[in-house]
């Protein structure tokens, strides 16, 4: 064992080294960890290309530790055990309960100590003599001198220490492992994790006597066990299928116990992992699920983006699939995680904070679920930053310390708690059963791809850039797309062809500056005419290098994707559903220095009041109002496209309105310091003549008197159309645009196509799921039709 006086004496990078170095021997090593730790083991199984693997006696009991070293030391040539904090540090109040002292006598472990002697001299004779001492039941056969200095420091060092000196390893920065607020980063989320084990063993070579710790090895005497035996735990239930057990991996997901696949595949399960950053549904033939811990908050924005994996989930765990999830599995299948949408699959909020949850608990099950009855208690471990809202439901997973915590039901158990079921087997047994009961994947037929290609219920690729355009063609009944249904005026033909008559020269926007800066009575230079909305959204994401850029969502999801592309990190703020998805300014973090809002906001149709958008406004921060849609509102209500405020700028378009989304015309306006900045990153001549010449006829008084006649006729049509919705009970958020959010239950999207109508998938936009549909607003001979769809069922 290689253990220290305390933490912070270098016992990971020794214990890793010397498992790298005995390997580039020629040996066969197995790595252990004392304590409940996950991310040591990742480091010894790149050091010794075997499974790291835990010893606790508080996890798995003490009479389960002896039978886990043996079993994961079965064909190993020596066995090294990393200890945790000090020798004799353990279980608060415990008398050194779990401690590393604990796991040697109960190991018979010879224990080498690491002694971090950068700021000693003599005084280490006395500490590592006062280690020696303290417990006889622990045998300390040596001392390595870690972070030594001069020759000289090192003589009289070893004069003053008893044990034998292995080892004397200066310091190198080379190999210093980076770490973050749980502590060292994961070996799987480390690009040069690899090449820095390789350091590590050849640093341990060069400095440590590998045939002096090998005799100290073997001078451990045989043990009385016998090796553990994940078979004879949980035991598979004969011949036949074996069903698929999807385990999240990859970077985010690195926590979990080697034993507990074990178990599950001696129960007759296969264990398939998938990777939730990677992967864009589950794997095939998945009858049960596993989500262990790992750091979800570190990849929130890249989980969230994976729309279709989240989607697939979250129907997994609502249709009954068994799922276990611990600690970041609970998070990830939260509604969000520090405003990143998640999967939605229990109705609570995460968020980082700065309380430190760790404990060592004893648990209890308050009712009969997925792994648990009523009453059975387990040992278990928290180790956390976040803090979830409401922190558990109606049905606790368990009770720790005599509060009530996480989600559990007959097919779901989430918490916290991280539970070694080597300790517990009849949890995996539990698991199995459930997975072998749960319903078969779909008997042969259309493949699940085939299906989808057919429905269009496919899951996108990439959900930000998914748009209603792909949804409404090849002749369907059009309700996805949102573009006025009523042609162009006989004026804006007009002048799109005579702008033709221009085109052998390059295009000139001051025409359309003007004309816009009359429209809204400001000045030319507070407008910039784009290549519509999209133009405007790259230029924002390009104009500075945004430290915390927010885009409030549910929302058009363009500027979150232009922002992604221009490498740029994303915070989503969601507008819930149980508060009308209206904005609340608190929830804006106080460091965004960009904020993007929609009002009025597509898909949600929700009109935010112009007093709560002005209040985003702060000091060092760009808010960026998206009034893609206020032109179809008559008197265009909390408007702010004519306001003057440092920081604020307004989009429009006329791709919807004025029906010509192939002419790409809009513009910005607003605070004139940011319109000359983002006006000096714009490509030149980006705004085609027609575009010009449909910004300049949008703008005329004519255009005014049309605009507000379509945006009464768009009102008018809207009340017809939630009054029909609202008649055949389905649910809706009311609207104040030219389009309304319906919650019409998942597999409408696809049943409707099937009828021949096209609706806007919503499980695309952050914060929504597939029980949503975006329907434009149509006449009401129309809209009849997509009623009666709907009620026919």
């Amino acid at each position: 064992m290689v253990a220290a006086p305390m933490t912070g004496q270098g016992k990971t990078t020794v214990a890793a080294g010397l498992m790298a170095a005995l390997r580039d021997a020629g040996l066969s090593v197995s790595g252990h960890k004392v304590g409940p730790d996950y991310i040591d083991p990742g480091y010894h199984a790149l050091a010794t290309g075997r499974p790291g693997r835990n010893l606790d006696p508080h996890l798995v009991g003490e009479e389960r530790v002896a039978p886990l070293l043996l079993h994961g030391a079965r064909g190993a040539d020596a066995a090294v055990v990393e200890g945790v904090m000090g020798l004799h540090d353990g279980r608060i109040g415990a008398d050194g309960f779990a401690s590393s002292a604990h796991v040697a006598a109960l190991t018979r472990t010879p224990v080498v100590l690491v002694v971090d002697v950068s700021r000693m001299s003599r005084s280490v004779g006395a500490l590592v003599a006062g280690m020696a001492a303290y417990d006889p039941a622990v045998e300390v056969v040596g001392v390595i001198l870690n972070k030594a200095g001069s020759a000289r420091n090192v003589a009289e060092i070893t004069r003053a220490v008893g044990p034998p000196v292995l080892g004397v390893v200066p310091r190198d920065e080379r190999i210093t492992s980076p770490s973050r607020h749980l502590g060292l980063v994961p070996a799987s989320e480390r690009e040069d994790s690899a090449r820095v084990v390789e350091r590590l063993g050849e640093h341990i070579a060069g400095h440590v006597d590998l045939d002096a710790l090998l005799e100290a090895a073997r001078s451990a005497p045989a043990l009385d066990a016998r090796p553990w035996d994940p078979a004879a735990e949980a035991a598979a239930p004969g011949t036949g299928p074996r069903p698929v057990v999807a385990v999240a991996g990859g970077r985010t997901f690195t926590f979990r116990y080697t034993e507990t696949e074990e178990l599950l595949t001696a129960a007759g399960c296969e264990v398939v992992a998938f990777d939730p950053l990677e992967d864009t549904g589950l794997p095939a033939g998945t009858r049960g699920v596993y989500l262990g811990g790992g750091f979800p908050e570190v990849y929130a924005g890249e989980l969230a983006a994976n729309r279709g994996l989240l989607a697939e989930l979250r129907e997994a765990v609502r249709s009954g699939v068994p799922t276990v999830a611990e600690c970041a599995g609970l998070l990830y299948l939260a509604d969000a995680l520090d405003g990143h949408a998640m999967a939605g699959a229990v109705p609570a909020d995460a968020r980082m904070t700065e309380r430190l949850t760790l404990r060592y608990p004893e648990a209890v099950s308050p009712g009969d679920t997925l792994l648990t009855r009523a009453g059975e208690r387990v040992t278990g471990h928290e180790f956390h930053r976040t803090a979830l809202t409401p922190g558990h439901g109606d049905r606790p997973a368990w009770e720790v310390d005599g509060t009530p915590e996480g989600f559990a039901s007959p097919t779901l158990h989430a918490s916290y708690l991280h539970v070694h079921w080597a300790g517990h087997p009849k949890l995996a047994r539990r698991f199995a059963e459930a997975v072998r009961g749960a319903p078969a994947p779909a008997p042969a037929g259309p493949s699940p791809a085939a299906r989808r290609a057919v429905t269009g219920t496919r899951p996108v690729a990439d959900p930000l850039r998914h748009h209603g355009d792909v949804e409404a063609r090849g002749g369907m009944l059009d309700f996805a797309v949102n573009v006025y249904p009523g042609g162009r005026p006989a004026w804006l033909d007009r002048a799109l062809r005579e702008s033709l008559d221009h085109a052998d020269v390059y295009p000139d926007p001051a025409p359309a500056c003007e004309a816009v800066a009359r429209r809204h009575a400001r000045r030319p230079a507070e407008v910039l005419p784009t290549a519509g909305a999209a133009e405007a959204f790259t230029l924002i994401a390009r104009l500075r290098p945004w430290r915390r850029p927010v885009v409030v969502h549910p929302q058009f999801t363009e500027p979150h994707a232009a922002l992604e592309q221009a490498g740029h990190s994303v915070t989503p703020v969601l507008c819930p559903e149980g508060g009308g998805f209206a904005l609340d300014p608190a929830a804006v973090p106080e460091d965004a220095d960009l904020v993007v809002v929609g009002n009025p906001t597509n898909p949600t149709g929700v009109l935010h009041p112009a007093s709560v958008v002005r209040g985003l406004c702060r000091p060092g921060r760009l808010v960026v109002v998206d009034e893609a849609f206020m032109d179809a509102l008559p008197g265009e209500p909390e408007s702010l496209a004519g306001e003057r405020r440092g920081g604020l700028v307004v989009l429009r378009s006329l791709t919807k309105h004025w029906s010509v989304p192939g002419i790409r015309a809009g513009y910005v306006i607003g605070d004139e310091a940011v319109v000359r900045d983002l006006a000096r990153v714009q490509t030149p001549w980006s705004v085609s003549a027609p575009a010009v010449a449909a910004t300049v006829a949008c703008m005329s008084a004519e255009a005014g008197a049309e605009a507000e006649r379509r945006a009464e006729e768009f009102g008018d049509w809207r009340t017809g159309l939630e009054a029909g919705l609202r008649g055949a009970g389905i649910g809706f958020v009311p609207s104040r645009a030219p389009f309304v959010l319906v919650k019409a239950g998942e597999g409408v999207h696809a049943r409707l196509r099937g009828q021949g109508i096209a609706v806007r998938r919503a499980d695309t936009f952050p914060g929504l799921d597939a029980s949503w549909v975006r329907v434009a607003v149509r006449p009401p001979e129309t809209a009849r039709k997509l009623i009666a769809a709907l009620v026919a069922g």
